[in-house]
């Protein structure tokens, strides 16, 4: 289990980036539990989360550099994942989306534009596109130190880049 520092940069799934802001014992039933208490940089709410669940819940440190260029190749590859039945679609999408792995997040993200173009997404998989582009352009302009603005256009390029590579039918 790997164990997190005050001044961390870390991901919430489905929250984004966060700072570990403070570590602290709280009694909870009885008994003392550990805490992570982060900071949710896009919305500035601070959110609890037990060392002991860490994991679990799919807390991890940003990605480096070199994970940097996997994801953008990822994104600009033209091989795309997805379920025929939008309810098993939207399942498996959820499920990726709560795994915490930002290349899960890029696979939805990918899907789902190139789903887009050949016809038009339900609300709720729209909701969740709007989702995974902000989780991956937040990420990103941490990790990369840039605005999130010239993120979005790096990640638009690349994935527009993919989504041409396929003929659409």
């Amino acid at each position: 289990m790997e164990e997190f520092e005050i001044g961390d940069q870390v991901v919430y799934p489905n929250h984004g980036v966060g700072i570990i802001e403070k570590i602290s014992d709280r009694l909870v039933q009885g008994h003392f539990e550990r805490f992570y208490l982060l900071r949710i940089c896009s919305n500035d709410i601070l959110v609890m989360v037990p060392t002991s669940n860490a994991e679990d819940v799919g807390l991890r440190r940003t990605i480096d550099g070199k994970e940097v260029d996997k994801l953008f190749a990822f994104l600009a590859n033209g091989e795309f994942f997805s379920q025929r039945d939008w309810k098993d679609r939207f399942k498996e999408n959820s499920e990726k989306m709560r795994s915490g792995s930002i290349l899960h997040v890029a696979e939805v993200y990918k899907n789902l534009v190139y789903l887009n173009r050949i016809k038009p997404l339900s609300f709720r998989e729209k909701r969740m596109q709007d989702r995974a582009r902000f989780l991956l352009v937040s990420e990103l302009a941490s990790v990369m130190n840039v605005p999130e603005e010239e993120i979005e256009g790096q990640v638009d390029q690349q994935v527009n880049q993919a989504c041409d590579k396929i003929p659409v039918a």
